[in-house]
């Protein structure tokens, strides 16, 4: 007989740079092995899974992240559950809230649009403080073409050219709903330089480093060391560009994850 499972929808926001990203990994500290500590401290009688919306990579911290957290017996008090849970985690992961769903719910394959913002500066060394939030690049960067560069890649296209490794089972095309550079008017700091800008890509999915690599690309290009007509052709099928940039995963926040339902 099949047992019964309870399913709750988890909020969470965590800072990145001391951890090894999301996913489990054998004597690395990430996101999920707290979790897992966590969670087996508090109620070491009852069997549990999670299972989170996407990974992030090492360094990358998220201000609106979930995770499905499937549990053989109900949970008898949510608001003590978080109570317990957030007293009882590092002081850079927090749980924001915790909703029984339903069965159907499944998070990895229910549409969902997630809005990555990467923080950076240049010209000038930050203050070390700043080191966990922003990606700081001493050569000058021509920002209005960068910003011409970021325009590129809204739309659907072919990213086999940004990942790591291309599999056959990677889904390479993807469309991205939006892409600009803005001044960073989300995070401050008085040890925050005086000029910051984020990254602002929105869609619905990535294929792996992603985004660093978008954000690498457009580096390139604000030094001058690629240019627009080679930014639109390395977005074509069966593009042969090799891209030599990965930006930083410290300067990435997963900013906003919505589910349709």
């Amino acid at each position: 007989m099949k047992k019964q499972r309870f399913c709750y929808l988890v909020r969470l926001q965590y800072l990145g740079f001391r951890f090894n990203g999301w996913q489990v990994q054998p004597k690395l500290r990430t996101i999920v092995g707290m979790l897992d500590k966590t969670f087996t401290f508090l109620y070491p009688d009852i069997s549990y899974k999670i299972l989170g919306a996407g990974r992030t990579d090492a360094k990358v911290s998220s201000l609106d992240g979930a995770f499905e957290l499937f549990v053989e017996e109900p949970l008898e008090d949510l608001d003590v559950f978080i109570q317990d849970f957030n007293k009882n985690l590092p002081s850079d992961i927090r749980l924001l809230s915790i909703a029984p769903i339903g069965q159907d719910f499944n998070i990895i394959k229910d549409s969902k649009t997630k809005e990555y913002n990467y923080f950076f500066s240049f010209g000038c060394k930050n203050h070390p403080f700043s080191a966990p939030f922003i990606t700081n690049y001493l050569d000058h960067l021509d920002l209005e073409l960068m910003k011409q560069g970021a325009s590129l890649f809204q739309g659907m296209h072919d990213f086999s050219v940004y990942t790591a490794s291309i599999k056959s089972t990677t889904i390479a095309v993807r469309e991205i709903e939006s892409c600009c550079i803005v001044p960073n008017d989300i995070l401050t700091a008085n040890f925050f330089p005086e000029h910051s800008y984020i990254l602002k890509i929105k869609g619905k999915g990535f294929i792996r480093y992603q985004i660093r690599m978008i954000m690498g690309a457009l580096v390139q290009l604000g030094k001058n060391e690629l240019t627009l007509k080679e930014i639109k052709a390395s977005l074509l099928t069966g593009s042969t560009h090799k891209l030599n940039t990965i930006a930083p995963g410290s300067g990435l926040i997963l900013n906003k994850l919505q589910f349709n339902n």
